[in-house]
């Protein structure tokens, strides 16, 4: 597969694992509404917001949106959109690297760009999800004419579109509603029990089968057979059944060609495909409305319409699953999220974390009537977490920072064993849980209670046997993780236990 080749790559492709691992410092005096509702809003450098919530959410996003800066040359107020192109390129490699390991296997992500750099996205793309993955680039309509400014001016961005693993979310997307014109389409002139209804204009398929080359008798009396070169849409059983049932239609005077009825109330929505116009998602004007009406004039530069995240949200989620951000910019996919029952972490690094997202949040929890809300029958409710990053987990010798907690490690070293996040059991026990066949524990920070100078820290019987008794029903291979181990080899053998000592064994995985 063809890549490309900028400046720093060797650099830049190894970014994300020099990354440090930082904490996540909930601030509850910025948070707001019910802080049990599963959302985050995070403010910090969006690469060390996603490297600290690999831990606790890998393999866990449903959807990520991100709307990265364009790299135009323009002077924004909130973003940096001057960036050289293999800076550019530079800051987007690791992000993408982290946002994939935080993606469901279901899952998918969609980033929106212009042509200044969406062709080199789409290669970087490819590679870092794997080209098999893409699924389409949806053309969006911003704009509701032309700019008079320019004599070829653009129309549309690009919203590239790829799967964790793709067939996996083509099985689970959702259909969009039908249009205002296509509902209108919808009617019952034959008073039919099972309400508005519309008709197929053609019951023949192209082709010949022999089993469905029958004739048609219709109650008017007309006899139809197959056009030339194509055969009927069933079998001779399945249509006798379907006019039996009457959603068969031959017309008013019952002589017309058969038709098969679709039922609006039977009707699942309908495909969406990549030309996404205006009137359907919103443009540029509508969403510079909506956040002018919550913030006031010129109060944010590139916003994205309400109706836009929704028709993506309502494709790839479902309510319930996570969506993350992490180009936040005025909140608009956080907003969305909460008036749809999705979960959301939405990231942000300037300022406006606290000037422009928290209070537009802060507005939707307590009910604004504003984009969709009308549409989502939006009265308000949930509420939010506001986190600032920490310092390291780790010190640059990879030592452990000595305030760190027990269940900032645990999830750590599971990470880092597993690949997956560490769900924080109730009450905390040394056992960390088992996956593969394989145990693990940690004896850090007291967690046995221990008074003594290690504070338990050390693998002994004593504290070995304290493990045994919170595992359960798990009898299988087991590594433990602690300061020291008082057992000889031949024990740690037969106990089939292996030691890590912390912190030198603890891996910061990618």
């Amino acid at each position: 597969m063809p890549t490309l080749r900028w400046l720093t790559r060797d650099d830049d492709v190894r970014a994300a694992e020099k990354v440090p691992y930082r904490l996540l410092e909930e601030v509850e005096g910025l948070g707001y509404g019910d802080r049990e509702a599963g959302n985050m809003l995070i403010q910090g450098d969006n690469l060390e917001a996603l490297k600290a919530l690999l831990p606790y959410y890998a393999g866990q996003v449903k959807c990520i949106y991100i709307d990265p800066p364009y790299n135009t040359g323009s002077a924004f107020e909130h973003y940096d959109d001057n960036l050289e192109h293999s800076q550019w390129l530079a800051m987007m490699w690791p992000r993408l690297e982290l946002l994939r390991e935080l993606l469901a296997e279901d899952g998918s992500i969609w980033v929106s760009i212009d042509d200044d750099e969406g062709h080199y996205l789409k290669v970087i793309m490819d590679e870092v999800f794997g080209r098999k993955n893409f699924i389409v680039n949806v053309l969006w309509q911003k704009r509701i004419g032309p700019d008079n400014r320019i004599p070829l001016g653009d129309a549309h961005d690009h919203i590239l579109v790829y799967g964790r693993e793709k067939e996996r979310f083509r099985a689970n997307a959702n259909r969009i509603p039908l249009t205002e014109k296509q509902l209108k389409e919808f009617k019952n002139p034959d008073n039919d029990p099972r309400g508005p209804w519309t008709s197929s204009s053609n019951f023949s398929a192209q082709g010949y089968r022999p089993n469905q080359m029958y004739e048609i008798a219709t109650p008017g009396g007309a006899v139809y057979t197959p056009p030339e070169g194509r055969c009927w849409v069933t079998i001779q059983s399945e249509f006798e059944r379907l006019k039996a049932e009457g959603r068969m239609w031959f017309g008013k005077d019952g002589k017309g060609m058969p038709r098969k009825k679709t039922y609006l109330r039977e009707h699942e929505g309908r495909m969406s495909w990549s030309w996404w116009t205006n009137d359907e998602v919103g443009n540029t004007q509508e969403s510079k409305k909506e956040v002018n009406t919550i913030f006031g004039k010129n109060s944010f530069d590139t916003p994205k319409p309400e109706r836009l995240m929704e028709r993506l949200l309502h494709i790839a989620t479902n309510p319930g699953d996570l969506v993350l951000d992490s180009f936040l910019g005025s909140g608009t996919t956080a907003a969305v999220a909460q008036k749809m029952g999705r979960r959301y972490i939405g990231i942000e690094m300037g300022d406006h974390a606290v000037t422009h997202c928290a209070p537009r949040l802060q507005k939707v929890v307590d009910g604004e009537q504003g984009g969709i809300s009308k549409a989502q029958n939006w009265q308000g409710g949930g509420g939010y977490r506001f986190y600032r990053l920490g310092p390291p987990v780790f010190t640059e010798d990879g030592a452990i920072q000595p305030d760190i907690r027990f269940p900032i490690l645990a999830a750590h070293i599971w990470f880092a064993e597993t690949g997956s996040p560490w769900t924080e059991p109730r009450p905390l026990t040394p056992f960390l849980g088992a996956q593969g066949g394989k145990g693990y524990a940690l004896l850090y920070n007291g967690i046995l209670g221990d008074k003594s100078v290690s504070g338990g820290n050390v693998l002994t019987r004593k504290t070995l046997a304290a493990i045994r008794a919170t595992m359960g029903d798990f009898t299988g291979p087991l590594t433990v993780y602690g300061e020291r181990t008082a057992l000889s080899d031949a024990t740690l053998k037969a106990e089939q236990i292996e030691f890590k000592q912390t912190p030198y064994d603890v891996k910061a995985r990618k």
